[in-house]
């Protein structure tokens, strides 16, 4: 009877609330005075869900409220309760109509799809429908996310039309709305604007009046007030000025005396390598493949988890880079020690796709555009991800379960504790391997220009920055006490 009851429980769980817009609910429905503690409980909330890997479904809201009670003062754990009450209410009024299954017409609803489960290593089905992460890595559908108010749809036009990158959308979109947050909250009108009041009454200012000396302003607060550092200043200056003059068609002109902070030069955390085989000594599987191929082709995380079949060549060791950073296509090598591996990796996706095609489950995404040209090109092999996830993932823009990448978290993570059995004294993070590729290239004597391309930087003065990872350890320069 217990086990008919958790059965049943099971089937009436709810889906998972998808609330992307949330920050602009909260600017809406809520009283400016609680803003900043219903901003901060979400904002914490949702990077739990990140590092746990679950869903926001009612289970994971109260595993978080429970944990967050064991330690928080109550006055504290009471704002936290009531802004995730706000968030659950608002989010499930939204996301469970685009985040749940889509039952067809005429179909029961327990007789779902193969498509809401997923393969143990086993090969037995073991993952529930309403249970799948979210594939928040992928933008979503372009004529469902215009934007809010006129301003924000008038950015959106903007940055679409110039063709920028979702990421680069995402942090222009969060830095206007901060921008016109401060603005409206401080009730201030600039000097410049239409009717050139210094001092007007309490809400007469309106977004579109914003201008360069508002700018300045929320520039000067995020130095003096928020302590940030230069490069977040710069990235505001940045998505301000293409605020000020492609959504509201207006000239930010010299921006009084504020000027842009100095850019500092990091030197990258670099392993030797013989770190980097002990760090690779501690991975196994499919971890350590993915590692080495970093490593040994110079890869970005982001262009690591989004390699397809189609981009290994392993007759010609070649691997194609697909709108990589700055949505440029590169070439890079493929280590000739990696070839047998990567045959072999490539024969068993073979049969987890064989196994997705029996179960008809809908195929890996693919860009927007792409996706209404080519339907079933997703169902194609040469279009599989070279490294997918063993669990299926719920896609947010179509509302369907399907085959995704593995979760950049998860491969961090797995990083950081291999280098931490490995005892390396050093943080280190997969892009470290990208920085040891760069470094012990230069130290085998390749030229700046040739390591240029395989990075794939626009700027060479952003590889010259390995010369000095390279010199510290012993190229070129003896210290005067050896």
């Amino acid at each position: 009877m217990k086990e008919k009851a958790n059965l049943a429980e099971g089937r009436m769980e709810q889906p998972a609330v998808v609330f992307e817009d949330w920050e602009r609910v909260l600017r809406d429905t809520v009283p400016a005075a609680l803003r900043a503690g219903y901003r901060e409980a979400v904002v914490k909330y949702r990077y739990w869900l990140r590092e746990k890997g679950k869903s926001a479904t009612a289970e994971s809201f109260k595993e978080h409220l429970a944990w967050k009670k064991s330690y928080l003062p109550a006055r504290k754990y009471e704002i936290r309760l009531q802004a995730l009450r706000w968030y659950w209410e608002k989010g499930e009024k939204r996301g469970i109509q685009n985040s749940g299954f889509r039952i067809q017409k005429g179909e029961k609803p327990d007789s779902r799809p193969v498509a809401a489960r997923a393969y143990s290593r086993s090969g037995t089905i073991n993952q529930q429908p309403g249970k799948a992460v979210q594939m928040m890595d992928i933008p979503p559908l372009a004529k469902a996310d215009l934007g809010g108010p006129p301003w924000e749809r008038r950015l959106v036009a903007r940055i679409r039309e110039k063709h920028l990158a979702w990421t680069t959308e995402k942090t222009y979109r969060h830095w206007a709305r901060r921008l016109v947050g401060f603005c409206q909250e401080s009730g201030f009108r600039s000097q410049d604007s239409e009717e050139g009041s210094k001092s007007p009454e309490k809400g007469a200012w309106a977004p579109e009046n914003i201008t360069g000396a508002d700018l300045q302003r929320f520039l000067s607060h995020l130095a003096v007030k928020e302590r940030c550092a230069g490069a977040t200043q710069r990235q505001a200056l940045n998505a301000g000025v293409f605020f000020i003059r492609e959504a509201l068609g207006r000239d930010p002109g010299v921006l009084g005396d504020y000027d842009r902070p100095k850019r500092r030069r990091n030197v990258p955390s670099v392993l030797s390598r013989e770190e980097c085989q002990r760090l690779f000594e501690q991975l196994d599987g499919t971890t350590r493949l993915m590692a080495e191929l970093m490593y040994g082709s110079g890869l970005r995380l982001s262009e690591l988890l989004r390699l397809r079949v189609k981009d290994v060549d392993l007759e010609r060791l070649q691997l194609a880079v697909r709108a990589g950073k700055g949505d440029k296509d590169r070439l890079t090598m493929i280590p000739r020690s990696l070839k047998t591996p990567l045959r072999a990796h490539r024969e068993r996706l073979r049969v987890l796709h064989e196994k997705d095609r029996e179960a008809k489950l809908p195929g890996v995404a693919l860009p927007e555009a792409l996706a209404r040209k080519w339907p079933k090109a997703g169902e194609q092999f040469e279009w599989f991800w070279l490294f997918p996830s063993r669990n299926l993932l719920r896609d947010h823009r179509y509302g369907i379960v399907r085959r995704h990448h593995v979760l950049d978290e998860r491969f961090q993570r797995a990083i950081r504790e291999a280098a931490a059995r490995a005892k390396l004294d050093k943080r280190v993070t997969p892009h470290t391997l990208r920085h040891s590729f760069a470094t012990h290239l230069l130290e085998n004597g390749t030229g700046i220009r040739d390591l240029q391309d395989l990075l794939g930087h626009a700027d060479v003065s952003t590889t010259q920055i390995y010369l000095h990872t390279a010199k510290q350890t012993g190229v070129g320069i003896r210290s005067p006490l050896d």
